[in-house]
């Protein structure tokens, strides 16, 4: 039996990326997958598609995760579709990097609302569904700068760190009705946005990492897995670092 047979689960930010990778996995191993990106482009279309191909039954929704009423419906309409909603991955983020001194507002508040925000929008809205089911697992995409800090990233960090401590929260909070949360800290991971790097900077990178390279998209899928399905059964509170023993 695959080990998220019968299960129903949302990732956002999911078109490509670690999130894409996430709903893969979870489809591979029998999950219905309801995924949500900011808007239907190619990138979305293609990993519906993937999904469909795998032969479970997935659909994608565009919905603004930082939008508090955006997120209660499309959670409405992923009940209505799938019927029930036992795994939340909050996967939605974004970056915009600066130095302290010349960060504005505005690139605070948008890092904040977008990867932070969106996770409190999206358990309050499936925390109803998880109770009156008495099982979940919620899964908060951290980072190690969440734990770490990095300078340069003050609002990445904050708003990842906050991840954590939401994640922990949420484990007490629900822990009793059989609802279990967690925090993934993904190191450097090779993805269309790091590809993009110079190699000298990918280089510098390598080398504060022990095992001297990056991680895949799919490597941090396996963790999600592990954390979604039963065979985590009794680990709730808890931050896993996926990063090749840097930072830690």
């Amino acid at each position: 039996m695959k080990l998220l047979e019968g299960k129903v689960a949302i990732v956002t930010g999911a078109a490509r990326g670690i999130g894409k990778a996430i709903a893969l996995q979870f489809a591979r191993e029998g999950a219905s997958v309801a995924f949500t990106d900011l808007k239907e482009d190619e990138n979305f279309q293609n990993t519906e598609k993937e999904l469909n191909e795998l032969g479970v039954k997935a659909k994608g929704y565009t919905s603004n995760a930082a939008d508090f009423q955006d997120t209660a419906d499309v959670v409405a309409k992923i009940l209505a579709d799938f019927g029930r909603v036992d795994i939340l991955v909050n996967n939605a983020g974004i970056t915009r990097d600066g130095l302290m001194m010349r960060m504005s507002e505005a690139q605070w508040d948008m890092v904040i609302n977008v990867n932070l925000k969106s996770a409190f929008n999206f358990i309050h809205a499936v925390t109803p569904i998880m109770l009156k089911q008495k099982s979940g697992s919620i899964i908060n995409m951290s980072s190690v700068v969440g734990v770490s800090g990095n300078a340069s990233q003050t609002n990445y960090s904050a708003s990842k760190a906050g991840l954590i401590g939401l994640a922990k929260s949420i484990a007490k909070e629900l822990g009793s009705r059989n609802i279990r949360a967690n925090a993934i800290a993904p190191g450097f991971i090779m993805t269309d946005m790091t590809d993009a790097l110079p190699d000298e900077i990918k280089e510098g990178w390598y080398k504060q990492i022990p095992l001297r390279r990056g991680g895949t998209p799919e490597e941090v899928a396996k963790v999600a897995l592990f954390l979604a399905s039963d065979l985590s059964s009794y680990v709730s509170g808890q931050v896993i670092h996926v990063c090749g023993a840097m930072n830690t």
